[in-house]
């Protein structure tokens, strides 16, 4: 197999977390692409690390969601169907448009929707840059929003659903998912948030979701 850049050797230091982000990396990018069997042996040489270590990294990455596990713990980079894609934007619907509540029930919601303005300042510097910087620059907003509410819990289950929107937009390809990180879309979610219209914020996120799904199983 061609190795590119993501899974060449890595540096000494903090080896789990740098096996860890060439393997995500990887797997985002396409390289490792779905239902590709991992193989342990290849992977820690071409990593240049330990399959203990190795083995760290690939259960962080089955917790994300970017990889299943087969028969007898075979492992494979997940999949997903259009009913998976639809189910995992259900649920974070429900979990943004908490997140949305909360925000518009906050009596000084200043610093909040100056941070969330900030964050979409980040998607348009992102809009030339490459599809990964472009996802993170999307997750980043999102999960800022999440974040800004203090609830842990909330954020932790949205983080949770980080891998599969990942792998949701890998499974659409590059064109889709790009129409999803429309700037203009996160500036009507950041509108409404700033209106402190509950109904309207919750809506706005709803519509968000239900068609970003939609554009991804197209």
């Amino acid at each position: 197999m061609a190795v590119t850049a993501p899974l060449l050797g890595l540096e000494k230091k903090s080896l789990r977390e740098q096996a860890l982000s060439a393997l995500r990396t990887a797997i985002t990018s396409g390289e490792l692409a779905p239902g590709r069997h991992l193989v342990e042996t290849e992977l820690s040489d071409m990593l240049q690390i330990s399959r203990g270590t190795l083995r760290e990294a690939l259960r962080q990455l089955e917790q994300e969601g970017l990889l299943s596990a087969g028969p007898r713990g075979r492992l494979s980079v997940r999949h997903l169907d259009a009913k998976e894609i639809r189910d995992i934007y259900s649920v974070r619907a429900a979990l943004e448009s908490l997140a949305a509540r909360t925000l518009c029930e906050m009596a000084d919601r200043k610093h909040a929707i100056a941070t969330l303005r900030t964050a979409i300042d980040a998607m348009a510097a992102a809009a030339e840059e490459t599809l990964e910087e472009r996802i993170e620059s999307d997750l980043e907003f999102h999960r800022t929003m999440c974040r800004l509410t203090g609830n842990e819990t909330l954020l932790h289950s949205w983080e949770s659903l980080e891998g599969s929107i990942r792998m949701s937009i890998m499974f659409a390809g590059l064109e889709k998912g790009v129409k999803n990180m429309s700037v203009a879309r996160h500036n009507d979610i950041l509108a409404a948030i700033e209106t402190g219209d509950v109904n309207l914020a919750r809506n706005t996120i709803l519509q968000h979701m239900d068609s970003a799904a939609a554009e991804l199983v197209a």
